[in-house]
């Protein structure tokens, strides 16, 4: 169960909102490129896959690697990007045992009820050696993303998703441990003002469960900002990557 319904409403929300290009994706090409080692014959799960933006990335970034996307909303499985996109969730994942080189989960975590189960799971998939990569927002660790600024409220629901210790931990059930852990800048948008303008609340969590009138003060707060001379520059934000084998 997800923190959120991701109907069709959220997932045309979250395309619109959420999907960056690949000169924004730079650094995290870079670091992706750095865990995965994309050889010929490689398979990579993106797990949690949404409207399929990674796989598309993904697609385009290591031509000799097979993407298979698994994603438990149906709505988000209709407009998924990836040709290949199966049902299913962190703790029943429609593969055979030792069957891909390598998992994502990009903003997944804090939406997996039991961690520890998909864990198990993902040992399960992966084969000896395999890696685990998880790009997310972890508790605490908000002072880099652009939104959090503006909209401080969201950072009490920020606080409720897993720590790097807690995904640390449940995974440390399954054999894995940590190889890396890097915080990793994208270009968000081009500008605060396109930001504020390409907006969706129901595109992002923790907008979604602060009230209406925090979320209009948040959005006053941005808009006004955007009216700046700040407003013009790039909106770059950091978020993380643990690495887990």
């Amino acid at each position: 169960m997800t923190r959120i319904a991701y109907d069709s409403r959220a997932a045309t929300a979250f395309e619109a909102n959420r999907h960056l290009d690949e000169e924004g994706l730079a650094a995290w090409r870079a670091a992706v490129t750095r865990h995965l080692d994309p050889r010929p014959g490689t398979r990579l799960l993106d797990l949690g896959a949404g409207t399929g933006m990674w796989a598309r990335m993904f697609t385009r970034w290591y031509d000799a690697v097979e993407i298979i996307a698994v994603e438990p909303s149906d709505a988000m499985r209709a407009r998924c990007q990836c040709p290949r996109v199966l049902p299913g969730d962190a703790a029943d994942i429609p593969l055979a045992d030792d069957s891909v080189d390598a998992a994502w989960l990009s903003t997944v975590v804090h939406h997996v009820p039991d961690l520890t189960a998909a864990a198990r799971e993902l040992r399960r998939v992966l084969r000896p050696g395999g890696t685990v990569l998880i790009r997310s927002a972890f508790a605490g660790r908000h002072r880099g993303i652009t939104l959090f600024r503006y909209f401080p409220e969201a950072v009490r629901v920020l606080d409720t998703y897993p720590s790097v210790r807690d995904v640390e931990v449940a995974f440390a059930t399954a054999g894995f441990g940590t190889i890396a852990f890097e915080p990793v800048p994208q270009v968000t948008a081009p500008s605060l003002r396109a930001a504020v303008a390409a907006l969706r609340r129901a595109a992002h969590t923790p907008l979604q469960l602060i009230t209406d009138d925090e979320y209009a003060a948040g959005l006053a707060r941005m808009r006004r900002a955007a009216e700046t001379g700040a407003g013009t520059e790039p909106v770059i934000d950091t978020l993380d990557l643990l690495a887990l084998r």
